[in-house]
């Protein structure tokens, strides 16, 4: 909901605008404690246009839910998850690779990813290993071997290196049919349960819906599908793709000084290099340091080197488990 690419546009609009051309309808899955925010955000989008989820249970409940109320209404509904969390540079090469996963998912009745070449060994993205290149009428995907999340550095350079590897953009596109048969196999209790939200929610019974779904295990659908189905698809992008699910990747899309320094606030930086200071209440001194993340927020002050930014998941993790919910 934050206007983080340079643009002035809050993240969601940009991508709503982006695949709006793209497709018959458009709709944002989300959570309901945010829908009047994004009522707010995307001019003309409705509460029709809304997947809600009662509340977070992770992303296989997400997608499971939509492919279910999208195929109530289609019997052939091939629906494609974007996050709205990335920022994304040559909007050609991006409808481009929409396009193409589309038509090679409903060709193939496969599940079909968005994959992009890595440009350095991130571990804090997931990784999709291919094999042989695939025709589905006039389009061409490469058969995906193996899923592989966030592997540590020696094994993500390798990856680089070897040249079979690209990053997860979490980019799926599938029949609703041919996901919920995979769903169906490899995560049944999800499968199970969602229909029995849905059940509750045609018998307008919201409460009872939200119950259940509460109810439901948590599990990113790379888990729970992707690294256990055998239809699996990818097609290789070309646009510009940044995650902004961490500080160091913010700091790549904000002006730097000559230092390579981004600051937020007030800051006295000596002998200090390419690293991300945000205190906006605050004086921040830093001296002889480099590729540091600095932020300060009202009850909260990280800091850790760039390097480990994606390890701030870990922290909110330790704080859920024990029990400090108040500051997440």
């Amino acid at each position: 909901m934050l206007p983080l690419s340079g643009t002035g546009k809050p993240l969601l609009r940009e991508t709503y605008e982006r695949i709006a051309p793209l497709a018959h309808e458009v709709f944002v899955l989300t959570e309901r404690p945010q829908v009047s925010l994004i009522g707010d955000l995307v001019p003309g989008l409705g509460p029709h246009s809304m997947i809600v989820e009662p509340c977070a249970r992770g992303t296989t409940n997400a997608l499971g839910l939509a492919a279910m109320t999208l195929l109530e209404q289609d019997p052939d509904a091939v629906m494609i998850s974007v996050a709205a969390d990335h920022v994304i540079r040559g909007t050609a090469a991006y409808r481009s690779a929409v396009r193409r996963a589309a038509q090679v998912a409903e060709a193939s009745r496969e599940i079909v990813t968005v994959g992009l070449k890595p440009s350095y060994p991130a571990t804090g993205f997931g990784y999709i290993e291919v094999a042989e290149e695939e025709r589905f009428g006039r389009q061409t995907a490469l058969r995906v071997s193996r899923f592989v999340e966030k592997p540590p550095l020696a094994r993500a350079r390798r990856y680089v290196e070897g040249g079979h590897h690209y990053w997860n953009l979490s980019m799926f596109c599938f029949r609703c049919d041919v996901f919920l048969d995979e769903l169906r196999k490899h995560g049944p209790e999800h499968a199970e349960g969602l229909e029995k939200v849905l059940a509750a929610r045609r018998a307008h019974d919201e409460e009872k819906a939200a119950r259940l779904y509460a109810r439901l295990p948590l599990q990113a659908v790379d888990y729970t599908v992707m690294e256990r189905t055998r239809r699996l698809l990818m097609v290789p992008a070309t646009f510009q793709w940044v995650d902004v699910g961490s500080w160091s990747e913010l700091a790549d899309l904000l002006r730097a000084d000559a230092g390579g320094n981004v600051v937020e606030g007030v800051s006295i930086l000596i002998d200090t290099r390419g690293s991300f200071i945000s205190a906006p209440d605050k004086l921040v001194a830093v001296i002889g340091m480099e590729d540091l993340i600095v932020v300060d927020t009202e009850d909260a002050l990280l800091v850790c080197p760039k390097s480990r930014a994606q390890d701030v998941k870990k922290v909110v993790e330790t704080l859920g488990a024990t029990g400090k919910t108040n500051y997440l």
